[in-house]
């Protein structure tokens, strides 16, 4: 097997001794050399394979625990990196500068990035994190699904918002899950059952996230909890039904529209995604792998309303769309969460659900303002009144003081009206 991949490295579409090709080169080869060991147990074997990564998430908690493998998403082959202005070119107050960088390296950030007016304002990175090294996103995968849903209605694989997703996941056809509309996957009103976490090997919260066949199980087994449109249910196996509905609408692997059509096109690095199995469906909502710059590039393709160099990305009308919450979370819209009335506290489950309520000490500066957020408090804020984009990458914060979620950009909005 050694032998093997070695040998394969002859082919490999890249220069594996670069350290960023060599990353890809591994991710590949990793893949290559599971896909080997699944062809060997075959499918007799899967069940197997899920009990041993359900024990896994016993024992360690969090499904990213026993995610596999991993496979590369190709970004653009022109990438070059973002350059920050020199401090007598920024529009934001050195002090309100230095203080956020303060504040993002106390909470245990890898990245911390500043856009204002057209430039990069500031950049920082912690520890051993590098402009070109892939960071875990958690649930910022959700808002790249909805800007990928953006890019097949752009290209017209897909036709509305509004249109039945069974057009595409045919098997819901004549079933209750024909109601759940392509918008529902996106603003979590599919009706389908929410997060939770349960010791049973059968529940479908185990099934449909570690699974060697997600995809099918997602399908045919994931229950619906309320009918779709109704209620507010947060939960990542919806996020993982954007992945099927864009390969059904596309013909294309998931990961290889979102490199493709994406990253590609807003000129961003690539990174990795987590499949259930070798060649298998991507995991979609949750835990993409890209560096932080790729953040900030999808984040500027939203505040410039879906336009890059004068091509446009995403249909008219849709960032607004993106932004636009429901009546059953006036905190959330197409995968992404807006400022909305102010409330102190907010949390994933929606208005009154349970689990962790995320600190808001103050209204957002900008009541405009959406944001792509995740588990560890992984934030991309865009604020389109102020023409700027704030991101945040890191492990979870400590305990004490908790992660407030306006401090940052409010902060950075006063630098910049204070600064001559």
């Amino acid at each position: 097997m050694v032998n093997r991949i070695n040998g394969l490295k002859n082919w490999l579409p890249f220069n594996t001794n670069s350290v960023g090709s060599l990353w890809l080169g591994k991710l590949l080869l990793g893949a290559i050399w599971v896909s080997s060991a699944v062809s060997a147990t075959a499918e007799q074997d899967y069940e197997a394979l899920y009990q041993q990564r359900l024990a896994t998430v016993m024992a360690n908690g969090g499904f990213m625990r026993a995610y596999e493998p991993q496979e590369p998403v190709l970004g653009a082959t022109d990438y070059q990196p973002l350059v920050s202005v020199a401090a007598e070119e920024r529009t934001l107050s050195a002090a309100s500068l230095a203080e956020a960088i303060d504040y993002a390296e106390r909470n245990n950030s890898d990245a911390f990035m500043v856009w204002q007016g057209g430039r990069l304002q500031a950049a920082s990175y912690f520890g051993e994190v590098s402009q070109t090294t892939p960071l875990v996103s958690k649930s910022l995968s959700k808002p790249l699904g909805a800007i990928a849903v953006g890019r097949a209605l752009q290209l017209g694989a897909i036709q509305s918002l509004d249109q039945a997703v069974a057009d595409f996941i045919t098997e819901w056809r004549g079933t209750p899950k024909a109601l759940v509309k392509v918008r529902h996957l996106l603003d979590m009103r599919s009706g389908f059952l929410a997060q939770g976490f349960s010791t049973d090997p059968d529940h479908p919260w185990n099934r449909a996230y570690l699974s060697l066949e997600h995809g099918d199980y997602l399908i045919h087994h994931y229950p619906l909890a309320a009918e779709p449109g109704e209620k507010y249910l947060y939960n990542n196996a919806t996020g993982d039904m954007v992945a099927l509905l864009i390969e059904r609408a596309t013909g294309q692997r998931y990961g290889d529209f979102i490199g493709q059509e994406v990253l590609a096109k807003v000129g961003a690095a690539g990174g990795s995604i987590w499949v259930d199995r070798p060649q298998g469906l991507a995991h979609s909502g949750c835990c993409m792998y890209l560096p932080a710059e790729s953040w900030l590039r999808l984040a500027l393709l939203l505040l410039n309303n879906g336009m890059v160099e004068g091509e446009r990305l995403l249909p008219e009308g849709y960032v607004q769309a993106m932004a636009t919450a429901t009546e059953q979370n006036p905190h959330y819209g197409l995968g992404v969460w807006v400022a909305g009335d102010y409330v102190e506290r907010r949390g994933f489950t929606g208005p009154g659900g349970p689990g962790p309520q995320v600190l808001h000490s103050q209204p957002y500066a900008d009541e405009t303002l959406f944001m792509f957020d995740g588990n560890s408090n992984q934030v991309v804020y865009v604020l389109p009144k102020y023409d700027m984009v704030v991101l945040r990458l890191g492990r979870t914060p400590p305990k004490s003081p908790e992660w407030d979620n306006s401090l940052l950009p409010n902060l950075l909005v006063k630098g910049l009206l204070a600064k001559p």
